[in-house]
């Protein structure tokens, strides 16, 4: 995960999240010798390792729940949305806002490593965009999300999208704050991919079997990837659909409106 494989480490100028600096520049005295304890070493290094990903898991978890109480003031339902990249989140967001415009006021915050391409695309829907630029950093953290919002005006927005930068590993550990976790996974991917990441899918509220059109073209197996999806994550409503046609939005943005008791929204 993450915590492990340095991506953390943020170039100068980029956005910075938690800063777990220490000096380290200090002598530690040890009252025994280091010769052939390569064993003792491996395990305490190991140690370490768990607890600073105690720690920033359990700080993300405590801005995860400032955030869900600032949403519930705010009456938001806000939505996680992941995939791995070229799933087909903006597409599907850019669909859903334009959908809705007109029946429900809705805001997407938008995270990438680079550019900000996806929020120019969302802005044509009409809904207010806020771009996170991570940087090295393959996920967004509670704290990046409570950043971005206060450079939004959301006192008349009811829905707010959050598009999670494309990673099915790391995004999976870090609670936002969100209502619902919807997982995009395209009949491009291959039927195995919830059986690839099943930390990911076991945390999903929905799955969006995405580009549904192109599923004859790639001779995708439906049967099959229904099973995976089931097999992962029984808890988790499955939708087919397809930003591009149309087919399964319908569905999509009733099931948003049962799901969030978006009582405005009239699909």
């Amino acid at each position: 995960m993450c915590q492990d494989c340095g991506c953390s480490d943020i170039p100068e100028g980029m956005v910075e999240i938690h800063s777990h600096d220490h000096d380290h520049s200090h002598e530690h005295e040890h009252p025994h010798s280091h010769e052939h304890h390569h064993e003792h070493i491996a395990l305490e290094s190991a140690h370490r390792t768990i607890s600073i990903t105690q720690s920033i898991l359990s700080q993300n978890d405590r801005l995860a729940e400032r955030n869900r109480g600032y949403f519930m003031a705010k009456g938001l339902s806000v939505l996680n949305v992941l995939s791995s990249p070229g799933a087909g989140k903006t597409a599907l967001l850019e669909r859903t806002m334009t959908e809705l415009r007109d029946r429900l006021s809705s805001a997407v915050i938008v995270g990438d490593l680079a550019t900000d391409n996806d929020a120019q695309r969302l802005r044509r829907s009409g809904a207010e965009v806020v771009q996170i630029t991570t940087g090295s950093v393959c996920h967004l953290e509670a704290d990046m999300i409570a950043q971005a919002l206060q450079q939004m005006h959301l006192d008349s927005v009811k829905l707010l999208a959050i598009e999670n930068v494309g990673n099915l590993v790391c995004p999976a550990a870090y609670d936002l704050g969100e209502n619902l976790r919807v997982i995009l996974f395209s009949v491009t991917e291959g039927e195995d991919k919830p059986l690839k990441y099943p930390v990911m899918f076991k945390t999903a509220d929905i799955v969006l079997i995405s580009k549904i059109d192109l599923a004859e073209a790639v001779e995708f197996n439906r049967e099959l990837a229904l099973h995976n999806i089931h097999q992962i994550a029984p808890q988790a409503k499955i939708l087919e659909v397809s930003a591009k046609t149309g087919v399964g939005m319908e569905d999509w943005c009733e099931l948003l409106q049962t799901k969030l008791c978006l009582s405005n929204v009239s699909v």
